[in-house]
């Protein structure tokens, strides 16, 4: 793709992913929800993810699976709160860009 994805909007992104499941969903399955929309790396994921459970968007815990421990993100209600802000702001924005470029000629 050739925009670049801001910290915003791949917050958004990920919220959006992670408020899919009830339960919560693991890293690997958030990359793999995440690049249907957008390209991204683990690398790039997992501090995102670490930002937003330190702003007490998402919580973490641990489930073993198969005898090994997998890490869970469930969105909080602040999170929630956040992803219905950038929900609002998305709907202004993507308006605006794609009035300009169905004008373009």
């Amino acid at each position: 793709m050739v925009f670049n994805t801001g910290a915003a909007l791949l917050d958004a992104i990920v919220l959006a992913v992670v408020s899919r499941e009830r339960e919560g969903t693991y890293g690997y399955k958030i990359t793999q929800d995440v690049r249907t929309a957008i390209d991204i790396s683990e690398s790039t994921l997992y501090p995102v993810l670490r930002r937003l459970q330190k702003e007490e968007c998402l919580e973490v815990y641990d489930k073993a699976i198969d005898g090994r421990n997998r890490r869970y993100y469930k969105i909080t209600e602040k999170g929630r709160a956040q992803l219905n802000l950038y929900q609002g702001e998305w709907m202004v924005y993507s308006k605006k860009i794609t009035g300009i470029l169905e004008v373009a000629v």
